[in-house]
């Protein structure tokens, strides 16, 4: 009660400071724009609180009105208004559940020897809100960088004989996405239905050129949440970031690499790209394809859910492990891969690795990752030592001195940007998809992650990480404490922007 007289508080002296001010030093008819102004303000301070937000969030959006108005009211049109996202997706929420009901086996028996260094109920945990069971016939392959990446995929595209099904949230008109784009029209021209999803402000400069080449061929393209008018479209802020392949059912693709030029080195801005994309066959398949299929619905009301989509054929008798798809989105309000996540550290017994190029964690992850260090597992963080997008990249660097006290070892990647997207516990459990270790990734965008559990590929993932390092340069405690004042300024500054990014 205390907070919420608080808040109501500032709210009102915001007001009546405003009031005061306008009735002092404006005349006619500004004074009444003003007026529509501030109360809009106002108005849009008691929504954000009684939307019962995280405290963290409700002060940071208040505060930002309070001292820019203006500027402040333009950045809540664009990238505050959640609590139209319930309501927006929920019948996408409801609709996607009843389908993995549907169609995804029922969880799996837990298994003592597969997951004797996990407690139980994080697996269940997973297989509960995750809406999908671990696989045991799955094949898996890590797909190093670019050059490996679009190899497997060119060359598994030209073999699709039913169906591509491609869903992306960036898409550059370039050599790479030429070269893809002449595949897909050949296969389409040899009867391969194909269907093309892009999300409309990821791949905003994705040429008409491009587009009516693939409609020309027969093939389907849908952008995911178009925006035409930015300043008042609810969706503006909630963005698929998904990056999925399916082929014919059987052949699958996911994880940090979109559809450009630069994701092969070839930017010279950001010159070698490190990033890390999972080759998926069998079971595990018809997950994937469940989340394209529904995503498309969402869009265009088309319904695929036949057997000839989702009826991966089986892979012989292996024994690598588990492989389990999941899908986070702002349609869930558990914050599923989030809280996956928070499972997989608060588990572990031995180790924590995480790869993250955009590291901005809420204040559950935060204080997870300082508990496990502090408790003497090896934490570990891989982040870029070259930014993209600065404010991020700073307000990053902000969380990075509470981490180095409690023991977590911080690397920086020195040989190009580092992409990859990779949470690793015990050797045995990974994560690897299009999800960031940031509040953007648990909150606002689609999201789809590969979980792996004690599989070949896991093993791969461990012994990149660690070549990994041999490229960076990790931080210490006392040198960081020496950077410049001005640093320390703009990583704050930067830092109360966090629950809005």
């Amino acid at each position: 009660m205390k907070n919420t007289v608080k808040v109501l508080l500032f709210i009102a002296v915001i007001a009546v400071s405003y009031f005061y001010f306008l009735d002092q030093y404006l005349d006619g008819m500004l004074k009444y724009v003003s007026l529509v102004f501030t109360f809009s303000v106002v108005i849009i301070g008691f929504l954000i609180f009684i939307e019962n937000r995280h405290p963290t969030q409700t002060l940071t959006w208040l505060v930002v009105l309070g001292a820019f108005p203006f500027l402040g009211f333009i950045f809540y049109l664009l990238f505050g208004r959640n609590y139209r996202k319930e309501k927006m997706y929920k019948k996408k929420y409801i609709l996607d559940k009843e389908t993995y009901n549907k169609f995804e086996p029922g969880p799996k028996d837990m298994n003592p020897e597969m997951f004797g260094l996990y407690q139980e109920k994080h697996v269940q945990l997973a297989q509960r809100i995750g809406n999908s069971a671990i696989s045991f016939s799955s094949e898996t392959k890590v797909l190093t960088n670019g050059e490996e990446t679009f190899g497997e995929i060119l060359h598994w595209l030209k073999t699709a004989k039913h169906h591509i099904h491609m869903e992306y949230y960036i898409v550059r008109h370039d050599d790479i996405g030429k070269q893809i784009k002449d595949i897909l029209i050949e296969r389409a021209n040899d009867g391969v239905k194909v269907r093309f999803l892009y999300d409309a402000v990821g791949a905003w400069q994705l040429s008409t050129e491009y587009i009516n080449g693939l409609k020309r061929a027969g093939i389907e393209v849908m952008p995911f949440g178009p925006v035409k008018i930015p300043f008042l479209n609810n969706k503006f802020n909630f963005r698929n970031h998904r990056k999925i392949i399916v082929i014919d059912g059987n052949i699958g693709f996911v994880g940090g690499l979109n559809i450009g030029d630069e994701y092969l080195g070839k930017n010279p801005s950001f010159g070698f790209w490190r990033d890390t994309h999972l080759f998926v066959k069998g079971e595990a398949v018809r997950t994937l394809q469940l989340i394209f299929l529904q995503d498309w619905y969402y869009m265009t009301n088309d319904d695929f859910l036949t057997p000839g989509y989702l009826s991966p054929d089986p892979v012989s008798e292996i024994n690598d492990g588990g492989v389990q798809m999941i899908a986070g989105g702002p349609d869930n309000e558990l914050s599923v891969l989030k809280n996956i996540f928070f499972s997989m550290i608060t588990s572990a017994q031995e180790s924590v690795w995480v790869a993250s190029p955009y590291f901005i964690p809420d204040e559950d992850i935060f204080s997870a990752l300082k508990i496990a260090a502090l408790s003497g597992i090896d934490v570990r963080l891989l982040v870029p030592h070259k930014p993209d997008k600065r404010i991020v990249f700073h307000a990053s660097r902000s969380y990075f001195p509470e981490l180095l006290e409690a023991g977590v070892r911080i690397y920086e990647y020195q040989k190009g940007f580092m992409h990859s997207k990779i949470v690793i516990v015990d050797n045995d459990l990974a994560s690897i998809g299009t999800s960031n270790m940031d509040m953007r990734s648990f909150h606002l965008n689609f999201e789809v992650n590969a979980f792996l559990y004690k599989t070949s590929s896991t093993q791969s993932l461990v012994e990149e990480y660690l070549n990994d390092l041999e490229h960076s340069v990790e931080l210490s405690h006392g040198e960081f404490q020496k950077r410049h004042m001005g640093y320390r300024i703009l990583e704050s500054t930067s830092r109360l922007m966090s629950p809005l990014l």
